[in-house]
């Protein structure tokens, strides 16, 4: 089955070959997201909360372009630079997921950036 690459005109250029989101069907698989700027710049450097609010407020547009809404998303890969921010990023998530909880996992790892703090990347199934 063929897919459609789904790259929301008001993201910035992508900083590596890939789209924001592919819909495969029902299906859309959303690339996994950090909170950049134009040109890479990292925004709220410091900030897990605001990073995790802009990663969250770029996949709702991704999934909204595609045709599906946050309640939709079945699964969220998460990935933490340091556990000392996971309740603050929970308190945040929690915000945007009050309803039926996807499934998720969280790992802690180095991200592409040093100054990132976040990285989301979702699956989410319409109808």
């Amino acid at each position: 089955m063929p897919f459609e690459p789904i790259n929301p005109p008001q993201f910035p250029t992508p900083i590596a070959p890939y789209s924001a989101g592919a819909r495969a069907g029902n299906t859309v698989y959303v690339s996994g997201v950090l909170a950049l700027g134009e040109g890479g710049a990292v925004l709220h450097v410091g900030d897990a909360a605001g990073q995790t609010r802009h990663i969250l407020e770029v996949i709702k547009t991704t999934l909204e372009a595609a045709g599906a809404r946050l309640e939709d998303v079945a699964m969220n890969h998460i990935f933490l630079k340091d556990f000392a921010d996971y309740p603050v990023f929970n308190q945040v998530y929690a915000e945007y997921f009050p309803g039926a909880k996807p499934a998720r996992y969280c790992i802690k790892v180095d991200l592409v950036k040093p100054d990132c703090l976040v990285e989301i990347a979702s699956v989410a199934h319409i109808g």
